[in-house]
């Protein structure tokens, strides 16, 4: 990430840009707030870090002027100041600072509100490039309707309802619960990459056409671990990926691509295999009727142990109405 700094003063400049470097980021320097600004405006930052004081055009100014010009991408802006009087600060988040930094500069200080600035900036470019990447996959199928909606609920629904009433899965925290709601909707990503004469098949697969399409887990881990690779400390990207690939294996081995079963099976997965195929069940497709609740439940009961973790079965039969009301809710 580049980060502008603008500062007038020499020393100052010179020992910021000398820490924020050390940090591992790359800096663009202004001498001033006039100078600054026409380098926003040039290279687009997303994060500017920005001295209070300065001739002509002072950091109150360049706030303004930066969120006059902003775009549809947010910029992270810090302000430098001595000031702490708390009309000083109300007059500074007014004029479009996020946050504020005081001189003389303190590495670890300075690492802090640069990260947080970092994970503010995550969650957009992160919710942003789920939804594109989902509502790709969704453009190329006919059949999908709600039904990126709906699964992102029940995910979420298992998820929370085993963290409340089970002790096998510690991992499941909050953070957990978050990334499965943002990224079970790319979980057919890789559909994108199944040709049209399979895809949008009215009826059943031949043998031959089943297994093209079972590609779509590998082609959607590839894409999403691609990217994984580049941002390895993005938790959702790794959810994502581990969601693409294994939402079609089954609990006693039997599923595709891999033939992982039970533990070996990623949890993130496991929940959004009984989630897809509920789905599937209580909605019409072209090659069947929807079934009614009660019937699909029964199907779900029938592969508690086999398709489905049984822990995750029990989640599903805590919140069956929850599922039901999802589905109304979302109803194609």
């Amino acid at each position: 990430m580049k980060i502008l700094i603008v500062e007038d003063e020499l020393v100052s400049r010179a020992k910021i840009t000398k820490l924020i470097e050390s940090l591992g980021y790359e800096t663009i320097v202004a001498e001033d707030g006039r100078q600054g600004l026409e380098m926003f405006k040039q290279l687009n930052p997303r994060m500017v870090i920005t001295d209070w004081i300065m001739p002509e055009m002072d950091g109150i100014d360049l706030c303004r002027a930066i969120r006059k010009a902003t775009g549809s991408q947010y910029t992270y802006l810090i302000m430098v100041t001595s000031k702490n009087e708390v009309h000083d600060i109300v007059e500074g988040m007014e004029a479009g600072a996020d946050d504020f930094i005081s001189k003389p500069y303190i590495k670890e200080e300075l690492a802090v509100r640069i990260r947080a600035g970092e994970r503010i900036l995550n969650f957009e470019s992160r919710d942003v490039v789920i939804f594109s990447l989902a509502k790709l996959a969704e453009s190329r199928d006919p059949e999908t309707g709600q039904h990126l909606e709906r699964i992102r609920f029940y995910s979420q629904i298992l998820a929370e309802t085993l963290r409340e009433t089970s002790d096998c899965f510690p991992e499941i925290d909050r953070q957990f619960i978050d990334n499965i709601y943002l990224t079970s909707p790319l979980h057919d990503i890789g559909k994108i990459g199944i040709p049209d004469f399979v895809l949008l098949k009215p009826g059943r697969f031949d043998d031959r056409e089943f297994e093209i399409m079972k590609q779509h887990s590998t082609i959607g881990f590839t894409t999403l671990n691609e990217a994984l690779k580049r941002y390895p400390q993005a938790s959702y990207l790794e959810m994502s990926a581990e969601i693409a690939r294994s939402h079609h294996e089954k609990y006693d081995g039997t599923g595709y691509p891999d033939g992982l079963a039970g533990g070996d099976i990623p949890l993130s997965a496991r929940i959004v295999a009984l989630a897809d195929v509920y789905d599937a069940l209580i909605n019409r497709r072209v090659y069947k009727e929807p079934y009614a609740h009660d019937m699909v439940r029964s199907m779900i009961l029938e592969s508690n142990g086999t398709h489905f973790d049984p822990e995750i079965v029990k989640a599903f039969l805590r919140s069956e109405d929850k599922f039901y009301a999802i589905f109304e809710q979302f109803k194609d």
